[in-house]
């Protein structure tokens, strides 16, 4: 297959770390990349003005996650991924579940929605359209676990094991959607896991735990049949050029072993960030009824206690 689109030596010299941070920026992402982090930096900034408060863990987050984008589409990575079946693996496991979870822990919808303006009465300005996305049917039904549970899915077993694959691969339009629709199918997924900025759908702790593991077993699954096959499995990566000194099988084999091992990785990072996140929400829980006891004169102890001495006297 012809790679020429992409701007690349098919004879590249085998994969070294120092060759591999060379520069072999993608305009796509990488403009992409530095106008998320120029909005985001813009928002902080407005909040910090104003007199308001922002975590800087969300910002490492965020500045984190779109490094992280950035390193596998901007670098020369990105070149290896195309002649090299585990680099590939590497760029999609980054990608659609690292870069993700690290770009909503950074929660951006939280901070446009308390950074942009709100317009004047009667009209619709940036604020006022999010909101309105966030809450429409659409948003709705794309963040819901019956449409992304399958979608995450079908983006390993219906891309890979299908021509499809073969034909992203033949432009540098295609391989750029390819890699966008990695990154969206993480965000869409992990998104109501997460939980941290607002969604339409906000399911409990619990909840969230059980869609987290419901995707997680396929990608292991995908990654043990990739190393049981006997023969390369996809097109693309068949006849590796001659200079890197890899066999397609063992290339292959090692491409599964990374999808295998990824799929653990996040799962941890998220169910770590969800046992956090619960913790807080009952200890915000019990201040708020220490509160209400406070104010109430702690009606609700008080009537517990007449209802035991009420039992009492009827014993007697």
């Amino acid at each position: 297959m012809d790679h020429s689109g992409h701007g690349m030596n098919m004879d590249l010299p085998p994969f070294t770390l120092g060759r591999g941070l060379e520069i072999s920026a993608d305009p796509f992402f990488l403009i992409g990349g530095l106008v998320g982090l120029a909005l985001y930096g813009w928002g902080v900034t407005r909040l910090v003005r104003r007199g308001d408060k922002w975590p800087v863990g969300r910002t490492v987050a965020f500045v984190l996650g779109v490094l992280t984008v950035l390193l596998v589409m901007c670098t020369k990575l990105n070149d290896y991924g195309m002649v090299m079946f585990s680099v590939h693996m590497v760029q999609h496991m980054v990608i659609s579940m690292l870069s993700p979870i690290l770009l909503l822990l950074g929660a951006p919808i939280t901070l446009a929605l308390r950074a942009l303006p709100t317009a004047a009465r009667g009209h619709k300005g940036p604020r006022e359209w999010l909101l309105w996305l966030l809450h429409s049917r659409y948003m709705r039904i794309i963040t819901h676990p019956a449409f992304t549970i399958p979608l995450f899915i079908a983006s390993l077993y219906a891309l890979y094991f299908t021509p499809i694959f073969d034909t992203l691969m033949g432009s540098k339009a295609g391989h750029i959607g390819m890699m966008v629709h990695f990154l969206a199918v993480g965000l869409v997924f992990f998104w109501p896991i997460m939980g941290v900025d607002p969604g339409p759908h906000r399911p409990g702790y619990v909840m969230r735990m059980l869609e987290l593991f419901a995707g997680m077993p396929f990608h292991a699954f995908f990654g043990i049949a990739l190393m049981m096959a006997t023969q390369p499995m996809v097109g693309t990566y068949t006849h590796p050029p001659a200079s890197l000194g890899i066999d397609a099988l063992a290339d292959q084999e090692a491409a599964g072993g990374i999808a295998w091992a990824f799929s653990e990785i996040p799962s941890v990072v998220v169910l770590v960030a969800l046992l956090f996140q619960w913790r807080r929400s009952e200890d915000r829980e019990a201040r708020r009824k220490d509160r209400a006891a406070d104010r109430d004169g702690d009606k609700e102890l008080e009537a517990y206690n007449a209802y035991l001495a009420s039992l009492a006297a009827r014993g007697r």
